[in-house]
C-alpha cells in the first residue's frame, strides 16, 4: 500500500494533467487517446518513455526499469523521487500521446 505521501503526489499529478488534450484519469492509471502511459505501484511512479531516455534514467540510477506484462515492448521504469514526478509524466504523456510517424497522412 502506498504511503501518505505517494498517494498526495500521485493525486496532484492527475489534478495537473487531467486537463491535457486527450488525458483520462482511469483506476488503472493516466491514459492518453486510450494508452496507458502513468501509473502508481505502491510508492513509485512507473511511466513509458523513449528507449534512449530510459537508459539514460537507469544509467544514472533515477529510475529502474519495471516489466508490465500487459504492454512487454514499452520502455516502463519505475521512479521512486516525487520531486521528478511531473517532469516525467509530462514526458510520457508527449511520448505516448504523439500520433504515429505518416498516421496523419
Amino acid at each position: 500500500m502506498a504511503h501518505q505521501a505517494a498517494i498526495n503526489a500521485w493525486e496532484d499529478l492527475t489534478i495537473e494533467l487531467q486537463d491535457e488534450d486527450g488525458v483520462r484519469v482511469e483506476s488503472e492509471g493516466l491514459l492518453v487517446h486510450e494508452r496507458l502511459f502513468a501509473f502508481l505501484d505502491d510508492d513509485d511512479l512507473i511511466v513509458d518513455v523513449p528507449a534512449t531516455r530510459a537508459d539514460d534514467l537507469v544509467s544514472r540510477e533515477i529510475a529502474v526499469r519495471f516489466k508490465l506484462d500487459a504492454h512487454p515492448s514499452r520502455e516502463w521504469i519505475r521512479v521512486s523521487d516525487i520531486q521528478l514526478w511531473p517532469e516525467l509524466a509530462r514526458e510520457a504523456h508527449e511520448y505516448v500521446g504523439e500520433p504515429p510517424v505518416g498516421g496523419q497522412s
